[in-house]
């Protein structure tokens, strides 16, 4: 990040303010959980974060459903708990913000499909415990993204590093829909204007 403050023209720093606090707060963690190996790719990167921030709170949710989404089906056990409330939580909140009867997007429930018991579990806790919008972007946010970015660097898969430049690539198309205010190109991505709403409870 601090490349990207450098980029924008701001005093070099890791927070830089051309980029959303939580955006920069991914990229900082996928930066330090990628192997020396394979952190140079993420260098063609930089310049995309610049000048993706602003106070829409959409934005918190995009990164938040990306991050967990992408995390959930190949973390531990434990961390599939947690992370399958996160996913709850985040499409409670955009349908606050959206006007919208409660109901899951395409991506969130595949992503609990493929881990069952998980999601079956945060169900069950999720319908004793309300998230006001200032808790999750205070809290469950960057929570979920700490524990999605760790999650995934020390799961039992091939390719890890790879995961986490797809999540984080991800994230940024994600933050740049939300700010264009029109469907992300991505299919199934958090955020879309174009998408079926499934209801929480099937």
């Amino acid at each position: 990040m601090e490349f990207a403050s450098y980029l924008a023209g701001e005093k070099w720093s890791d927070h830089p303010s051309c980029t959303h606090p939580l955006l920069a707060g991914l990229a900082r963690l996928v930066n330090d959980h990628t192997t020396d190996e394979n952190r140079q790719l993420l260098a063609p990167l930089i310049p995309s974060v610049i000048g993706l921030t602003g106070d829409d709170p959409r934005i918190e949710v995009a990164v938040a459903l990306r991050c967990a989404t992408t995390a959930l089906p190949v973390v531990a056990a434990e961390r599939q708990l947690a992370l399958a409330v996160s996913v709850l939580a985040a499409e409670h909140v955009l349908g606050e913000l959206e006007g919208r009867p409660p109901g899951l997007e395409p991506a969130s429930r595949e992503a609990l499909d493929l881990v069952p018991e998980a999601a079956r579990w945060a169900r069950g806790f999720r319908g004793g415990v309300h998230i006001s919008r200032r808790g999750f972007r205070r809290y469950a946010a960057p929570n979920t993204v700490q524990l999605a970015v760790r999650g995934i660097a020390q799961a039992c898969v091939t390719e890890p590093d790879r995961l986490l430049r797809e999540l984080l690539t991800g994230a940024i198309e994600d933050c740049a829909a939300v700010l264009r205010n029109r469907p992300a190109e991505t299919a199934g991505t958090p955020g879309t204007a174009e998408r079926e709403i499934h209801p929480v409870g099937r």
